[in-house]
């Protein structure tokens, strides 16, 4: 028997780990215990997928209502599965900036210690799985906002001479900026995981993504930027836009394309890699032009309101650049772009997100 862990298999990254790897004839460990929704209440919830891959999986899938805090019940199912496991996927966290001020333990309690103790648990079990470590590019912090950037009708801008024009790359400092309480625990978690590696001689990566996005994204205001416009455009919710003009710009990839870049790792895995996984300028957007591309989906109007102050670390722009994984694994394609997205999650949802009357 060979199996995939994956942490957060309820959620969007997570649940279609699952269907991908199980597709790959593995059977599917999934950990996830609804945290969601105690972060950003009913509607976020993951529990609605995690109902369809039991479901649609059957038996290729067992799912443990198991919170990664709980260093008991993760040992005792790394104990269970031991060197079975082939591969180990965690994508569980806490994910936004907002939630992270309200309660710093949480934040920190899930997203470093939750992440060492996956990482102590494959070390002691399955030393020789791969960790695929969904990190972030709020790991930068607010450095990107130091680029000469420029203002256009509808978006924020580099110059097409300046180095990172095509995307900004790993040699970017994540020192000397302001990370947001959100950003530093997601630091903390990436710093460990390259250190699992090179300390212990693990295999593992940091695949520090722009903004994950797709049809399966419980959509709500603090999390999930794609689905949460095209959201609010089709239930005539009102759209709150954070400062920068809202031409704050951010490459946006597909979960197929973000599994298929785990698929490349797991099959040729190194120790301590570090990527920067996202939309790059195949796929990105501010969120004026992602407005524009909704309401051409669905021939509605945007209902917005603007507050000029940006939310704190925030991103102005970003666009990162895959040119490292893609060296790495030439055979790693995206397929999704910002339009294709878009469709696909309205497309989605058109019988879900409904005005409510």
């Amino acid at each position: 028997m060979s199996v995939a862990l994956v942490t957060g298999s309820g959620g969007l990254i997570g649940s279609e780990a699952v269907r991908h790897f199980a597709g790959l004839g593995l059977d599917v460990v999934g950990i996830d215990n609804d945290m969601r929704s105690q972060f950003f209440g009913a509607e976020a919830s993951t529990a609605w997928n995690v109902l369809r891959l039991t479901s649609d999986l059957g038996d290729a899938y067992t799912h443990h209502d198991v919170d990664i805090r709980d260093r008991d019940a993760l040992a005792g199912i790394f104990r269970r599965y031991g060197r079975d496991i082939a591969v180990v996927i965690h994508t569980a966290a806490q994910p936004s900036h907002d939630w992270a001020l309200r309660d710093p333990f949480t934040d920190f309690d899930v997203n470093a210690g939750g992440t060492l103790n996956v990482l102590q648990n494959v070390r002691e079990h399955c030393i020789g799985a791969p960790v695929i470590h969904c990190s972030t590019n709020k790991v930068y912090g607010d450095r990107p906002n130091s680029l000469p950037l420029v203002e256009q009708e509808t978006r924020w801008e580099l110059a097409a001479d300046h180095p990172y024009f095509d995307g900004i790359k790993e040699d970017m400092s994540i020192d000397g900026s302001l990370h947001s309480v959100f950003g530093a625990s997601k630091v903390a978690a990436d710093v460990m995981v390259q250190e699992y590696g090179r300390y212990f001689g693990m295999r593992t990566a940091c695949f520090r993504g722009g903004t994950l996005t797709g049809p399966a994204h419980s959509a709500t205001e603090l999390h999930g930027y794609l689905g949460y416009v095209m959201r609010c455009n089709m239930e005539r919710r009102t759209y709150k836009i954070f400062g920068y003009k809202g031409k704050m710009v951010r490459d946006a990839i597909h979960s197929h394309d973000v599994v298929g870049a785990f698929e490349a790792f797991f099959r040729a895995p190194r120790s301590a890699a570090v990527y920067n996984l996202g939309g790059g300028r195949h796929s990105n957007c501010s969120h004026l032009e992602a407005f524009a591309l909704a309401e051409q989906i669905t021939g509605q109007e945007m209902i917005t309101e603007y507050h000029e102050a940006n939310r704190v670390g925030d991103h102005q722009w970003w666009i990162g650049s895959n040119a490292a994984f893609q060296r790495d694994y030439p055979d790693w394609k995206q397929i999704y772009d910002v339009p294709m997205i878009l469709q696909e999650i309205h497309a989605a949802n058109v019988d879900k997100w409904v005005p409510v009357t």
